[in-house]
């Protein structure tokens, strides 16, 4: 008789222990937290309404430092029954069910991931994107107005969001250290907590200004492009305009494809990038940037007669994109980037064999 294994070792999509313990063990993990925010709510709860002011001039201080309270101390209890309420509704939904079903059934994150993927292909061109959205925006010399992907941006936006989420904490702290003070009572616990939480607040928005300087500082980036979608051999106009003031020592254009593999390592899902050609398309060294102007160039863009075409799939893809890359001489090197979509040649081509270097060995 084999004795039921509490604790069993997880590999990949096999585990080694029990499935029924393990999945009772999990519920009764969520089980324990959803209770705890249940009971932890409801003794915050009947505190504060039992709670009734001595002074009867406080009244109206008393009562808006107990709104104050309830929206803070409601948090934690609000967390434990939320994280634990969805972890036993999941234990329960696949509660005996095999790998094999669970795998089978579609959850809501797979069911959005489906419904975004349905409009990516372009028509009659099986696993190319489409590029709708590059072509919805006119440029003002050339044809259309090439879209940005800055990752500075999205440093921006995080440091924009931690700063904000964080100091309305501190506000609601400081909020109820007022009405404390106001009252007559001071809580030192409190200025205690406030007092780091503070420091901390202020140091969020100053890393989020000084991020927000230095984008601004570098000005905005602008790619506009003569045709839209591209085609292996074609040539393109191109117009780059660069705001912003100061000196920049370089500016660089190239010419990248990136490829992104999405696999499974153990129970881990990882996605690795590669470059896996580049081009320097342009280069101008000593850029002298004023107040109110930009430097602008136009130049011409050439993709290779044997090039591989955009592709995107579940697990890969190849990316084509305008990346400019910049060096100013008092402020961090910045890069933009700017996608593309490649199309396949025309049928006479592909008939025609390629010996290339893109041609990858297995």
């Amino acid at each position: 008789m084999k004795l039921p294994q509490f604790f069993g070792k997880k590999r990949g999509h096999r585990r080694t222990g029990s499935q029924a313990w393990g999945s009772f063990g999990e519920g009764f993990f969520y089980a324990v937290l959803l209770v705890s925010g249940f009971v932890f709510g409801g003794l915050v709860l009947s505190g504060t309404v039992a709670y009734s002011p001595t002074d009867p001039d406080t009244v109206v201080l008393q009562h808006g430092y107990d709104w104050w309270m309830w929206l803070l101390t409601l948090l934690l209890p609000g967390a434990l029954v939320a994280f634990g309420g969805s972890g036993v509704a999941r234990v329960i939904r696949v509660w005996g069910k095999s790998d094999e079903h669970r795998a089978a059934s579609m959850g809501l994150p797979k069911l959005l991931d489906t419904m975004g993927q349905a409009a990516q292909d372009a028509p009659g061109h099986p696993g190319v994107p489409t590029c709708e959205n590059l072509v919805n925006s006119p440029g003002t010399l050339l044809r259309y107005r090439l879209p940005l992907e800055s990752p500075e941006s999205w440093t921006l936006i995080g440091f924009g969001l931690f700063a904000m989420l964080w100091n309305a904490v501190v506000l609601v702290l400081a909020v109820s250290a007022g009405l404390d003070l106001l009252s007559g009572k001071t809580d030192w616990l409190l200025f205690m907590v406030l007092v780091p939480f503070a420091a901390v607040g202020v140091g969020g928005i100053v890393v989020f200004v000084w991020t927000f300087l230095l984008a601004t500082a570098v000005g905005p980036t602008q790619f506009e492009i003569s045709d839209h979608p591209l085609a292996p051999g074609g040539s393109y106009d191109v117009l780059l305009g660069q705001a912003g003031t100061g000196r920049f020592r370089t500016l660089e254009v190239f010419l990248e494809v990136e490829e992104l593999a999405t696999f499974r390592q153990g129970t881990d899902t990882r996605t690795e990038r590669l470059v896996v050609w580049r081009e320097r398309v342009k280069e101008w060294h000593d850029v002298e940037l004023t107040p109110g102007g930009r430097f602008e160039s136009r130049f011409m863009i050439d993709i290779p007669a044997d090039a591989m075409h955009s592709f995107a799939s579940a697990h890969n893809s190849v990316h084509w994109r305008i990346v400019l890359r910049g060096l100013s001489e008092s402020r961090p090197a910045f890069t933009r980037i700017f996608p593309l979509v490649v199309f396949p040649p025309p049928a006479p081509l592909l008939r025609r064999p390629v010996h290339s270097a893109w041609q990858v060995s297995p």
